[in-house]
């Protein structure tokens, strides 16, 4: 299975399910212990997130490794974003990833 939903569907009734979806890396943020993955296919955008100790260090390095317009496929849990984003569509949510699949590199 490519994906079970869209970057843009997901919302706070989703919370607690297993999700996998696939796109691109729109922007990465690292903060070492904690990483945030903007992933957009053409329905949305959806926040992934890893913290160092809540995912296995192979999730984390996967995501560490990511750049901008790689194709990726994820699968996490769903959960609450701690700051929701009322400007997306999803902002409610976040994906908390156990597992990154690399598709395609890019050069940008």
């Amino acid at each position: 299975m490519y994906r079970s939903h869209t970057c843009g569907e997901l919302s706070d009734k989703h919370i607690g399910q297993t999700v996998t979806l696939g796109g691109w890396v729109q922007t990465v943020r690292d903060k070492g212990n904690l990483i945030w993955v903007d992933l957009r296919d053409r329905y949305g955008v959806t926040q992934i997130v890893a913290e160092n100790g809540k995912v296995a260090e192979e999730v984390l390095a996967g995501l560490k490794n990511l750049g901008r317009e790689y194709v990726v496929q994820i699968t996490g849990k769903v959960i609450a974003r701690h700051s929701p984003n009322p400007n997306l569509k999803t902002g409610a949510i976040e994906v908390e990833a156990t597992s990154v699949n690399l598709l395609n590199a890019s050069i940008v």
